[in-house]
């Protein structure tokens, strides 16, 4: 179980521990399973080649959901994930390692509400942000 992440123990400008993701053309055939997005870009790569693409690439939505897991497995279990937004602004292909990074931006407190507002992304081995985005978290307090 993750430790717990307490509201009075952060600052703004913190930076999140990254989280590594080793994505394979497995994982993307099981989330086409799930999810149902069957596009052939994801899974086939001579199609994927036809289209112009170097390979095949990650489905979108399985980004945005590793962006998920990063924060929840930060927050951990008494914290409380309000919003999650990305924005996919590359293309990340299996074999390559990505990793999810983050910042908090803002720390507050909305209707006895304690929360902090995080830039987040994914970003490839050459450093580059694929997967920018931004997230709110609801967290615990020690006081409480």
């Amino acid at each position: 179980m993750p430790d717990q992440i307490y509201w009075e123990d952060v600052s703004e400008g913190t930076e999140l521990t990254p989280m590594v993701k080793d994505p394979t053309t497995r994982q993307l055939v099981q989330y086409a399973g799930a999810s149902g997005d069957y596009y052939e870009i994801h899974y086939d790569k001579e199609f994927a080649q036809g289209t112009g693409l170097d390979d095949v690439i990650l489905h979108g939505a399985l980004k945005n959901a590793f962006l998920g897991q990063f924060m929840t497995n930060w927050m951990g279990p008494a914290g409380t994930l309000k919003r999650l937004g990305c924005q996919y602004r590359g293309m990340d292909s299996p074999g390559a390692p990505i990793t999810a990074k983050g910042t908090i931006t803002k720390k507050y407190q909305e209707n006895g509400v304690k929360l902090v507002d995080c830039d987040i992304w994914l970003e490839n081995v050459d450093a580059q942000k694929t997967t920018p985005g931004t997230a709110t978290v609801a967290l615990p307090s020690r006081g409480s």
